[in-house]
């Protein structure tokens, strides 16, 4: 265990500074470009959204479900997996440039396909002149991956979790640089010139190229010899194939049900919280999530992988119940507290008062499947260490059909005047929301059925009292709010008086939670503060 508290907290640590300076970093692009109402800033987030999407196709799953558990394997071999890595690596960069390629000559292409039925010529023109210079992204997106799935697996965590602070430093930086130059908030899209596309699509894709290059400064710690070898039969590279196929399926699923809510989100644009406000409230999602979920995660995946490739079931099992309860304990509060503070929250990516409020609607949507996702992080990464890679492309696909059905129904309902199209954001963030949570129940069954017993009563008696401590810590952040002056009061003024009232409410929550688990005696708090104290200096 301590080991994986020693893993959690550099983890932990890592990403809590890159989720706050990424947080700074969207700040400032908000500055530069706008949020919600802002043509310019849907323009440029379908854009830079392209590498993102194109990449998942060889990343989600592929390179996490993957990786991991075969360079464990590898490990065992005689030369400690050296040849197999540097035959993943010569493979991967090679597919890795072709489809970086490919998809810069098809940035027109895919541009229209995510937002041609409702852009305007000038719109299709900006986002795809925008998209010329992040589609490089995918490589270094790629190489970065690599790197850092091999250097986790090597129980080498650190680097991959810090690399992204640079990153967004570069980011900010150039960010900034724009917008002195060029002024802000640059929000229509006829006030865009070719410099200021480069200036800004160039930027984005150099923070990524950073991001990639500082791991290769670590790869020495993992006492590799990392060579391009391009003779790639003979080391079970058809293994990974074989499961990367189902992966790659999982992942183009994924990016089909994401093109479908695009297309409908582009509905919205220029008239309210549409594709860039339905991105700032993931991104507020995603800090929770990041923070918690990956920090503790990784090195429980990491764990049950080595279980599951020595036949260890009953540790696997055990492993399972550990980490969902400690992941469970700390998202708990998390939901409650970004809830109660989710109009200041908002506040901090938007310009106006009034465009934090539609943020924050789209924000506590997308927060009803937190838990849920968290159950679903442990238990379809059980699935990888095993090597079975296609019942998890069976329930995401399933998942994926039903985020597909809930956005087509929501453009009906907007169409039949149910809702106007300031919601339609929030009513897509809803469905995809209530997917993901059958999906988890789904996924659960599933791993019941494969590897026995789950110590699912333990889940639930933990959720349980973590919902009996969170829902009035919550009703108690939300009064905290009410008495800061509420939607129309100082934490809503601007976005450094959003961000110092999300912490004040924050604080609130934390402090009413502790009290209630404290009062109930939860065992959780006596190993959530065993993991806690591993931040501390000299732990």
């Amino acid at each position: 265990m301590s080991s994986l508290g020693r893993a959690s907290a550099v983890i932990a640590a890592g990403t809590l500074v890159s989720r706050v300076t990424g947080l700074l970093r969207t700040i400032v692009l908000v500055g530069v470009i706008g949020s919600v109402n802002a043509g310019a800033a849907d323009a440029f987030a379908i854009a830079n959204q392209l590498p993102n999407n194109v990449f998942s196709l060889i990343s989600v799953g592929v390179l996490t479900a993957v990786i991991i558990p075969q360079i464990v394997k590898a490990a065992a071999d005689a030369d400690g997996g050296n040849a197999f890595i540097s035959k993943l690596f010569t493979l991967g960069t090679v597919v890795l440039v072709a489809i970086t390629g490919i998809a810069t000559i098809a940035s027109p292409w895919l541009v229209w396909l995510y937002a041609g039925k409702e852009g305007s010529p000038e719109f299709l023109a900006l986002a795809t002149a925008f998209a010329y210079w992040c589609m490089p992204q995918i490589l270094f997106y790629g190489l970065y991956a690599l790197l850092g799935e091999a250097l986790n697996a090597r129980r080498i965590f650190g680097p991959f979790t810090w690399a992204p602070v640079v990153n967004n430093i570069v980011s900010i930086v150039g960010f900034l640089v724009i917008g002195a130059l060029f002024g802000g908030p640059l929000t229509r899209v006829a006030e865009w010139t070719p410099e200021m596309i480069a200036a800004l699509g160039g930027t984005a894709t150099l923070g990524i190229l950073i991001q990639a290059g500082i791991l290769l400064i670590f790869w020495r710690r993992t006492g590799l010899a990392l060579r391009p070898d391009f003779r790639w039969r003979g080391v079970g590279l058809g293994t990974v194939g074989k499961l990367a196929g189902w992966t790659f399926l999982m992942a183009l699923a994924s990016l089909v049900a994401g093109l479908v809510q695009t297309q409908i989100l582009t509905e919205a644009a220029g008239k309210g919280a549409s594709v860039a406000t339905f991105q700032y409230a993931w991104l507020i999602f995603m800090l929770p999530y990041s923070i918690i979920v990956l920090s503790i995660g990784t090195p429980y995946f990491t764990q049950i992988s080595e279980h599951a490739a020595a036949g260890r079931d009953a540790e696997v099992r055990g492993d399972i119940a550990q980490s969902i309860r400690t992941l469970l304990f700390f998202i708990a509060v998390a939901v409650a507290a970004v809830a109660a503070a989710a109009v200041p929250a908002s506040r901090v990516f938007t310009n106006e008062a009034s465009h934090a409020q539609a943020a924050a609607l789209v924000l506590v949507c997308f927060l009803v499947c937190l838990v849920p996702l968290t159950i679903l992080f442990i238990v379809q990464r059980t699935f990888y260490a095993y090597g079975d890679t296609r019942t998890p492309f069976w329930f995401t696909l399933f998942q994926c059909a039903l985020v597909v059905v809930s956005a087509l129904v929501a453009q009906w309902l907007l169409a039949a005047g149910v809702f106007e199209v300031t919601s339609l954001a929030a009513a897509i963030a809803l469905g995809q929301s209530i997917a993901s949570t059958i999906q988890t129940v789904v996924a659960v069954w599933l791993l019941h059925r494969k590897i026995g017993g789950l110590e699912i009563g333990t889940w639930m008696s933990a959720i349980l009292r973590f919902a009996i401590a969170a829902i009035p810590a919550g009703v108690a952040g939300w009064g905290v709010f009410l008495l800061l002056g509420g939607p129309t009061g100082w934490t809503t003024a601007d976005k450094v008086q959003g961000a110092l009232g999300t912490c004040i409410i924050g604080v609130a929550v934390v402090v009413v939670y502790i009290g209630i688990l404290a009062l109930l005696r939860a065992p959780e708090l006596k190993v959530a503060g065993s993991m806690l104290r591993r931040f501390l200096p000299g732990r």
